[in-house]
């Protein structure tokens, strides 16, 4: 299932029957017969709660339902599997289980790529699918597309409350933009009962730097300042896919080798470098805090084309990041100690 790290159920064992799954892989159902992924969480969640709604692949007429409990699954697919659906334009659905695809390393020594926070296994990470709806994701398109863009070398960003000052990676505190823009206030408010997040009121971020991201462009490997900003890191990710590699340089420094050398490799592989990558769908939240904000460098390869356990994912329309922060006041304290542009001065 092109694009969206699940693959077809194991075949039972003869004479058994299918292993139970959370995950329903649903044919016949999508934004290109007329149904959006709204309208299919509705409809599933007669059988119990959804955890998430995503494309089965790029061809807009095959989702992946997923379930919080497998008896939900089994439900909507002993009702649905083969019969007209009633809050669904009595479209026929033709249903089987699907399962995570494991982690492959795809020809060419490339990493595998985990679909979940808990499989890639930073400390500090989380990451949550469908944060946003597809609605509010055409709306908050809309909101910065209303307004004026920055151009950089290969992407184009706008800045709210904050500047960034991508000369000396920081921004200057004295100069302040204004509150944050009234379009992401739902965001703002979904942000608070984040997991992982901590010290939760409204005043938890007051920068915002928009990146889009044209077909194929990447980032090079950094840490954000620490002298820059508080521990918190949001990143959502609208429009198109992405992989985003974590790399921990024990020996190294907050500065990335491949930064300081001026280089910007995939198959660059310093000594002792730890490097694992994560799938980030549209429409999902990505929260760097602790040891993963602090030590580890976060990159986004420049590729076209991406491989998800085995499948390809073609980058085929721009990304926009919505990256919320907090801006530090003082210098940073972390127990990061050699990754810290405070400490290390």
């Amino acid at each position: 299932m092109a694009g969206s790290g699940y693959a077809r159920a194991p075949p039972p064992a003869e004479g058994g029957a299918a292993a139970p799954s959370t995950a329903l892989y649903v044919a016949n159902c999508g934004p290109a017969v007329g149904l959006a992924h709204d309208d299919i969480r509705v409809a599933f969640g007669a059988f119990g709660e959804v955890a998430g709604v995503h494309d089965a692949d790029g061809s807009g007429a095959r989702v992946i339902v997923r379930f919080r409990e497998p008896s939900a699954a089994e439900a909507a697919m002993a009702a649905l599997h083969g019969r007209p659906c009633a809050s669904l334009e009595d479209r026929v659905l033709h249903i089987r289980y699907s399962v995570p695809a494991k982690p492959k390393a795809p020809v060419g020594g490339s990493l595998p790529v985990a679909t979940s926070a808990s499989e890639l296994g930073v400390p500090g990470i989380y990451l949550v699918e469908d944060f946003v709806t597809a609605a509010e994701e055409h709306e908050f398109l809309a909101a910065v597309d209303s307004r004026p863009w920055k151009k950089l070398a290969k992407r184009r960003v706008q800045h709210y409350g904050y500047e960034f000052m991508y000369e000396t990676r920081n921004v200057d505190s004295k100069q302040f933009l204004g509150e944050l823009p009234p379009f992401v206030s739902k965001i703002l408010q979904k942000i608070i009962s984040f997991p992982g997040a901590t010290k939760c009121t409204s005043k938890m971020v007051d920068q915002l730097t928009v990146n889009e991201y044209p077909c194929g462009v990447g980032l090079s490997p950094h840490i954000d300042t620490h002298s820059a900003f508080e521990e918190m890191i949001f990143s959502l990710s609208l429009a198109g896919p992405c992989i985003m590699e974590f790399r921990k340089y024990p020996e190294g420094n907050w500065r990335a080798p491949s930064m300081a050398s001026g280089t910007d490799k995939d198959s660059l592989q310093e000594p002792q470098c730890i490097r694992k990558a994560v799938f980030l769908p549209p429409r999902s939240m990505l929260l760097m805090s602790g040891e993963g904000r602090y030590a580890w460098h976060h990159y986004i390869p420049h590729h076209k084309i991406d491989d998800v356990g085995g499948q390809v994912i073609k980058r085929n329309t721009r990304r926009v990041s919505f990256t919320f922060r907090k801006v530090r006041m003082g210098l940073c304290n972390c127990e990061y100690r050699q990754f810290c542009d405070s400490q290390s001065k």
